[in-house]
Order: C-alpha cells, then structure tokens, then sequence
C-alpha cells in the first residue's frame, strides 16, 4: 500500500519517530498536524558546546557581590549535596538546591517547580549546568540551569558550524525530538505552504516568500537568516492583525449610522449643573471631543483612557446624559456587579430631583425583577442601563440605545463591545443603526498598543486628574515582613484610618496544592486573632450574594468597619475617600496593572494614602514589575514599563480580547514593523475595502479565519 503524502493537515501522530505514545505529548505543546509541527518556532539557536565552552566555577564570574556572567556559560561537576525542601514554599513554589563542585570550587544550583529532578539528581551525578550565573551573598548561583548527565569522563557534543534550534518544550517533550520531527518533515512540507501576502507588498517590502521564511527559521545557516525570516514572519502577524482592524473601522464608518445628538449650550450647561464637582480642563476638553462625535450621524468610537481616579466617571456620565436630554437610551457596562451597583448609586444620588429613569441589569436579580426590568429597558422607560454581563445576555433589548459606555474594556474585549453593539442595531434605509461607543480604561494603552487592538478607536486622554488627591506611598516588603506590616496597622486603625487586605485566594487550597496562597476566610481569622485582634473587620470577595457586599461595603464607608479582607472584587472602581491603607498579600502572583488599580484604591480623600506590597520576588521579571510599583504612581508610565516586562500578554491577551496572541512579533522591538504594515494595510483597504478582488482572496481567507471572530468581522463580508 503507498505511503500516503504528507499534508499540512496530516495528523503529527502520523509521521517518522512519533507514535502513539509521543503524540499526546506534542498534542499537549499545541502540535496537532504537520502545520502546527511547522508553526513551533524555535526560541533561540545555539551552538554544541565544546571544551573551550566550559568554564571552572572560579572562573565564571567576578568576586563582587551581585555580579552576573556574560549571558549563558556552561560548568562541568559533580553534585556534592542535594537538598528538596518538603511541601511547597511560601508563593506556592516547590525548591531544590544542589551543590555542584569541580576541582576549582562550588557552585550552587537552584530548580524552582522542577519536583522531576529529585529522581534524577542525587550526591555523585556528574553532570554539566549551563544557565546564567551570578554572584549571591558570596555564593556563586545558578537558577534554573539546564542540567545535562554525563558519565565518568564523557565530554560535551563537538562543536558544529551550523546554529542548531532550540524549541519550546515540556518535561516529557524534549527539544531534540521536535528538532528531530521538524528535520523528518521540513523539506516536503515548505512547498505545500501557500502564501497569502499581496505579492505587490512582498516585493515592495523586500521580504522573504513565505515557505522559505520557515524553512531558515527551522533550519539557518547563519544568524542573518535566521533574523530575516522572522522579519517576514513577524510582519505578516502584524499586518494581519492591522487589516483587520481597517477593514472594521472603513466598516463601522461607511455601513452603519448613528442617531445625532447634537450639542447645545443650555444641554451642556444642564449636564454640568449635574456633575458633582467642576470638570477639570482635561475632562471638559474630552467632554468636547465626545460631545463633537456624538453630534454626527457617524457612530462614535472612542476609547477615553486616564489614570486611576482622573474623573472618567464624570466623563462617562456627560456623555450618557447628552443621550437621555435627546429622548434616547444609554447603557454602560461594568465589570463587576460591585461597581455596577456603585455607578447606580453615584448616578441616582447626581440625578435625584430628575426625571431621568435609572436601572441595574445584573446577574444576581431575581428572576421576576429582571424580567420586568427588561420589558421597561425594551418599552423605553429606562434612560440610563447600568450593569454586568447580564446585558449582553440574549433577551436584552433597547427601544432607542443611542450610547454605550464599557468601563475597564481591558475586562471585555473587542467582540463583546461588537454584541451589545449588534444588539441594539436596527437597519433604517440602506444602513445599520448603531449606538455611539465610548470605552474607557484606567490601564493607559501603551502607544505601541493603541496602534493594534484598538487601532479602530479614536483615543481620548485624562492625563490630570481633580485637584486635592493625595499621594500614595507604595513600599514592598519580604513575606517575613508581614507581621510587622499588621503591627503598623493596628494604631493606625485605631486612629480612624482605614485598610484593604488583599488575597489572591477565596478558598483555603488542599494539603496537595502546589500553592500555598493567602484566602479570604483563613487570612481574616487569623488577623482577628492575632496582630489586629479587637478591630471590626469583613470579608470580601466575588462569590458573596449582591446584598451581601453591598452591605459589607456601606459598613466600611460610614466606618463602621476598619479593614476589608478581599480579594481583587475590589480592584476596580470602589470608591472610599477614608481609606488611607492598601496591603497587598502574595503581590508577586499579580501583574503589575492590576497592583497599580489596586493602590487607586487609597488615597482617594485629604489624607495621604499607603500602598504595601508583600511579596518574594524568586525571578528578575517579578523583581522587576515590584520595583516599578515603588519607582512611580505614574498610570502611564506603569503601563510602559508592564509592557517592556511582560509583553502585551497582560494588557491584551488572548483572554481578555479573544485575539490570538503574537508567535514571533515583539511590540516593543517591532514599532518600525508594525507602522510599516498598518501603512500598507490601510493602502490596501482603501483600495479595495472589502477585500473582493480575485487578488486578496487568500488574505481575505487568512484574515477572516485569523481574526473574524474576535474583531466581529462576519459582517464585512
């Protein structure tokens, strides 16, 4: 029977060297079938070590504390002690150190959640550690390193010409066999890719065909090539990305319309009269730019970013009350029910002696008042509609919704604001009505980000905030330290200020976890017995009944509570002027966004607010995004600073946007890139803005497939 041909779509488990038992393995790394094998890029390339390689331990680095090698060195010894901690450490990480001794001195190795290694290592393996090392409390330190067992006087692999791949991984996936499954198949499978570039841009931008791109990433003779095919690679993800976002923003402004609400000086004068205090002048600038939007029939959508506490709110409200003093509706979606029901509360207080008709929409109502809500919000007897996911729900629908505001859209994503959007559209003549939208976020995008996932947005910015806020100190301190933190805090509570706790835990985790976290109810016993034994304090946390957390919040605004132990419920939006202290528990498992939302917190009143930081920083990256904190209160800054740490995973990923995440592009070090292909993709929407000639079929395919979803596409064609 003849063997059948490879297919890009040939099930892994199919090919020379994997079998039954391999496959699960590649399966679990994301490698399905030949395509996917191909997509698995390698990480970095490296040379087979030789003899000149390895370094004696007393040669790789300078005597001085603190000092590092120079990049990865490799040293050849035996392992003279072996210690595993029992159970995990605190921060939830399993440990073991060895000591690796030649003849020249020692070195100390450190594995975190490597348990495997137990059964490899033991006192007299002869092995080689190649890792970074540097010099720590006068111990010399490698963490992390790659361990390789040699025999009795076994030297390394001779040194090769050629860079050899190194691939992403797993403990029962080794580099070298996907290396070696990758060689099996790489040079049938490079023909059988079809690419999708325009060939006018390919040619224009001097890049690589797409077949051969991965054929030099897999296998290049030099670094040169190695880099210029990730240039192509990295740039056909980026224009990708870019066409998707023109093509739906030419969409949104040339098929669809909005109703006009035009602006007047007696409307604006009204609004203001409102508002709890005089807009500053960056809020009366962003209320203009909105207000001009919403004067057109062409659908606003903007995205209004500021700083924690910089007056959004105030912002949001102008803009749905200039919908309601037209007659329409307007809805804003929160993303907790907490500070859902804090907007309704804000707005019911600033329109009492109105006629203006508010409702919450959220999923913790009673059926019957949910469903008698609905058919007011569907009659158009509600004005203003606040709530949760609960109003993207089927069943939702408006009279007249003439804006949407999405608070903290980072929560949200691109396709959910498409629902509510579609939700309330309604087709009059030959276009689609749709509401004008405003987004807004207290996580400032990044420019860089501003460019892709929100490339279909006007950005508005808040860079000042009311005047009379006060300074928030951010201080990070060592797990030991914890106790002395709460010994601090004590007099403080009993002077009258108040404090958030903060967890990353609801429930105490097993006796079998790896991580050992702080939770909710454990964390508040122990406080209430111990360090601030006699103090009122509650929990707070996510799964608590609406009424619940409505009243543990009442109780802490009219201080009849001292501190809340929660979890990030909080983070967003809860307001409390007399909360002056934010402790941060496990602070290393948060990212550094969601640590900046949660100093907002305090220091929202006349009293300066304190923001402590708890944490073990085991890793440069954490170290790094914990001294940022403490370094500025800067929004925008942090923002910038989150990314040059951990990519824009946190702040647009795949979870949080529905857009896949970046294989080889790097937003920090392909800006040049990224401009060039948002240049050409606006060129090529422009010419052919639905994609409809026989040429841009295959990348109209690609697009469609790629990102249809998640950018609401479906309707472009």
């Amino acid at each position: 029977m003849a063997e059948e041909p490879i297919r890009l779509s040939s099930d892994v488990g199919t090919l020379p060297g994997i079998g039954p038992r391999s496959r699960p393995h590649f399966v679990h790394l994301g490698i399905a079938t030949v395509g996917d094998l191909i997509k698995h890029l390698p990480l970095r390339y490296a040379r087979h070590l030789d003899e000149s390689s390895i370094r004696d331990a007393d040669q790789l680095v300078p005597m001085q504390d603190g000092a590092k090698s120079q990049g990865v060195i490799a040293v050849r010894g035996e392992i003279a002690a072996l210690r595993a901690p029992p159970g995990p450490q605190r921060g939830g990480r399993s440990r073991i150190e060895a000591t690796l001794e030649d003849d020249s001195g020692r070195v100390r190795l450190v594995w975190f959640n490597a348990p495997w290694l137990k059964q490899k290592l033991h006192p007299g393996s002869r092995g080689l550690a190649q890792g970074e090392a540097k010099r720590f409390h006068g111990y010399l330190e490698m963490i992390n390193p790659k361990w390789t067992p040699l025999e009795e006087d076994e030297a390394p692999s001779a040194v090769t010409a050629a860079l050899r791949p190194v691939y992403p991984a797993s403990e029962d996936l080794s580099s070298q066999k996907i290396e070696k499954a990758v060689a099996a198949i790489l040079d049938s499978a490079v023909p059988l890719i079809v690419d999708a570039l325009p060939e006018p841009i390919r040619h224009a931008r001097g890049l690589l065909p797409l077949g051969e791109s991965y054929r030099r990433m897999h296998r290049p003779s030099s670094e040169a090539e190695a880099k210029e095919a990730r240039h192509r690679l990295a740039y056909d993800e980026l224009f990708l990305l870019q066409l998707g976002v023109m093509l739906k923003r030419w969409h949104l402004r040339t098929t669809a319309s909005a109703t006009a609400l035009a602006m007047s000086a007696t409307i604006d004068e009204r609004i203001r009269r409102r508002l709890p205090f005089t807009l500053t002048p960056d809020q009366s600038r962003v209320c203009a730019e909105i207000a001009k939007d919403l004067g057109q029939t062409t659908p606003m959508n903007r995205l209004l970013q500021g700083d924690v506490g910089s007056g959004k709110t105030a912002v949001a409200a102008y803009a749905m009350l200039t919908a309601a003093a037209h007659g329409a509706q307007a809805a804003l979606l929160a993303p907790t029910e907490i500070l859902a029901e804090q907007h309704v509360t804000n707005l019911r207080a600033m329109l009492a002696s109105s006629d203006v008709r508010i409702e919450l929409f959220t999923g913790g109502r009673k059926t019957k008042e949910r469903a008698a809500a609905l058919e007011r919000l569907a009659a158009g007897e509600v004005d203003l509609a606040i709530g949760t996911h609960a109003l993207l729900a089927e069943g939702v629908h408006f009279k007249n919704l003439a804006v949407v505001v999405i608070d903290e859209q980072h929560r949200f994503g691109v396709a959910q604001r498409a629902v509510l959007r579609e939700r309330s559209s309604r087709r009059e003549g030959e276009k689609a009505q749709s509401p004008h939208v405003l987004v807004m976020t207290a996580t400032p995008i990044p420019r860089t980000l501003a460019l892709t996932v929100f490339g279909d947005l006007d950005v508005s910015t808040i860079r000042h905030g009311p005047p009379g806020r006060s300074p928030v100190t951010t201080k990070w301190v060592p797990p030991q330290a914890a106790g002395e933190v709460y010994r601090w805090l004590a007099p403080k509570l009993a002077a009258g200020e108040r404090a958030f706790i903060v967890v990353p835990a609801i429930d105490p985790q097993g006796p079998d976890t790896e991580m050992v976290l702080a939770d909710v109810q454990t964390h508040l016993e122990m406080l209430s017995r111990g360090p601030l034994a006699g103090h009122r304090l509650a929990a707070m946390h996510g799964r608590l009944p609406a009424a619940e957390r409505d009243e543990v919040m009442g109780r802490f605004r009219r201080g009849e509570l001292d501190a809340i132990v929660a979890t990030t419920v909080i983070e967003v939006g809860v307001d409390v002027p007399e909360a002056t202290v934010m402790i941060v528990e496990h602070a290393e498992r948060f990212g550094l966004a969601q640590l900046h939302q949660l100093r907002g917190r305090v220091g929202r009143g006349s009293q300066p607010g304190t923001c402590i930081l708890i944490g073990e920083a085991v890793t440069d990256e954490a170290q790094r995004r914990l001294q940022a904190l403490v370094d500025t209160t800067d929004g925008f800054r942090v923002a910038e600073m989150d990314l040059e740490i951990r990519g824009p995973g946190e702040l647009v990923g795949a979870r949080q946007s529905g857009l896949p995440p970046f294989r080889v592009a790097d937003l920090m070090a392909d800006l040049d890139l990224l401009r060039l292909a948002r240049q050409d993709a606006s060129e090529l929407v422009a010419g052919d803005p639905a994609l409809t000639r026989p040429e841009h079929q295959l990348i109209r395919k690609k697009l469609l497939h790629s990102y249809g979803e998640a950018l609401g596409l479906a309707d472009v064609g």
